[in-house]
């Protein structure tokens, strides 16, 4: 029996990266994959034939999380197409970095409204088919420097710190329904992104890990795996660290 057999999940910015890592691990464990994408309707068909190639049921859904009505709308028609939502991972985020002095006021805004409002969004619209169901699991992706701030980055460590405080607060209020929410706080994960840096600085901050090395898409893939599962059944409001000790 795997993992996630049967269930639907719901993850958002999903078509490279960390997103792309955790929809790979949710089909090899049986789950009906939905993704969301903004813009390419080409790379969203090529990752469903990726994904769906490895035997299981993949659909994007071209779908703005940080817009209201467009997170209500694709949740009452995935929905519609599959039954219900068991699984929610809020995975969309960008970033617009700048020390304080000189971040603009949009470069604030725009983290808040894709990093945060999302979260809120996406949430608030699986909400009614996970009561329905009396059972759910919601994941959050925050990060270590919402936890632990970071130089330059005061708008998206004020985005990530906020949704650790909104995945408590869900917790609290669904819990007595069987509808879990944890947050999962990445660090230094080596992706399409990473690989464009220079390698010299991507080895000092390797040797600052306690581990050793980057993280992997698949590390916190993971990890989004456990807490959509049933093996942790029992644990709910938590921020799980896949950081390699960079935080202890």
């Amino acid at each position: 029996m795997k993992l996630l057999e049967g269930k639907v999940a719901i993850i958002t910015g999903a078509s490279r990266g960390i997103g792309k890592g955790i929809a790979e691990t949710f089909i090899s464990q049986g789950a009906r994959v939905v993704f969301t994408y903004a813009s390419s309707d080409e790379k969203a068909r090529a990752l469903e034939s990726e994904l769906s190639a490895q035997g299981g049921v993949a659909r994007g859904y071209k779908s703005d999380a940080s817009d209201f009505q467009a997170a209500q709308q694709l949740v009452d028609q995935v929905v519609a197409d599959f039954g219900t939502v068991d699984v929610l991972v809020n995975n969309a985020g960008i970033t617009r970095d700048n020390l304080l002095m000189r971040m603009t006021e949009e470069q604030w805004d725009e983290i808040m409204q894709v990093n945060l409002k999302s979260v809120f969004n996406l949430t608030k619209a699986v909400i009614k088919p996970m009561l329905k169901a009396r059972s759910g699991s919601i994941i959050n992706m925050s990060s270590v420097v919402g936890v632990k701030g970071n130089a330059g980055q005061a708008n998206y460590a004020a985005s990530k710190a906020g949704i650790i405080g909104f995945t408590k607060s869900v917790a609290a209020e669904l819990g007595s329904r069987n509808i879990r929410c944890n947050a999962i706080a990445p660090g230094f994960i080596e992706t399409e992104m990473t690989g464009a840096l220079d390698e010299k600085v991507v080895q000092e901050w390797r040797n600052a890990i306690p581990l050793k090395r980057g993280g992997s898409p698949a590390d916190v893939a993971n990890a989004t795996l456990f807490l959509a599962s049933d093996m942790s059944a029992y644990i709910t409001g938590q921020t799980l660290h896949v950081c390699g000790g960079m935080l202890m």
